[in-house]
């Protein structure tokens, strides 16, 4: 990897960030890349698309708190009523009904980081990790707090390790699939991958802080989190 020259501001960690970003895609190469298609190419689309739904209904709780605390009422009741149509509706969730008519309540990304930069708290260095990726110490700190809110607030099964696990692997087996024709793309046609991952969400970030704020995002931003499943 050439051409990074001296670290931003932004990426003061830099070197080991990039030592990291280096690992994670010899593994996503070896390993998860090819499981990741596997999953795509034996597990039906039907099943796929359930997996998706439900690990989407299990962010809304999450996504209803922040929008309370943002005071953005009506994006809160719109995401409390997608909970109450999916969860009974769709079958526990493994049905998105609530973003068809007559509904037409789609699901959108919030979260405790996103309620952080809404108030103006910095999003500090930019971090990649294994097992997370892109993030910066405002996002991590942020994405702590999702995870842990269903287990801190309604406890049970939340609380297993066992949930917690099963959670994590089919969410990274569907992010990993529904963002391959993106990691392919950084990898075959950028010529420092690395440097375009972190512009790429910071781009990403901005755009999502601008658009709580009500303001139009200085440059268009694709979604972090893909709305559905790779077919």
């Amino acid at each position: 990897m050439t051409g990074l020259g001296k670290p931003p501001a932004s990426d003061p960690l830099q070197g080991v960030n990039l030592k990291s970003f280096e690992v994670v895609q010899s593994v996503d190469r070896a390993i998860v890349g090819p499981v990741s298609m596997g999953y795509a190419k034996h597990v039906p689309r039907p099943i796929r698309s359930g997996v998706h739904n439900v690990l989407t209904l299990l962010e809304e709780p999450t996504v209803f708190v922040n929008f309370l605390l943002q005071h953005r009422i009506g994006k809160a009741a719109g995401t409390l009523a997608r909970v109450a149509v999916n969860a009974t509706l769709g079958i526990g969730g493994l049905i998105d009904v609530a973003k068809r008519r007559p509904f037409n309540l789609p699901h959108r990304n919030n979260g405790f980081a996103d309620t952080m930069g809404f108030y103006g708290v910095r999003q500090g260095a930019y971090l990649f990790l294994p097992l997370v990726g892109s993030t910066t110490v405002r996002d991590l700190a942020g994405r702590i707090m999702d995870l842990s809110l269903l287990s801190v607030a309604v406890g049970g099964p939340f609380k297993s390790p066992y949930y917690a696990n099963t959670r994590g692997v089919l969410a990274s087996l569907d992010y990993r699939v529904a963002m391959d024709d993106d990691f392919k793309r950084l990898r075959d046609e950028s010529p420092n991958a690395y440097k375009s991952m972190r512009e790429y969400y910071f781009q990403v970030r901005a755009a999502e802080i601008e658009q709580l704020h009500g303001r139009k995002p200085k440059t268009p931003a694709p979604p972090a989190w893909p709305a559905t499943p790779v077919k």
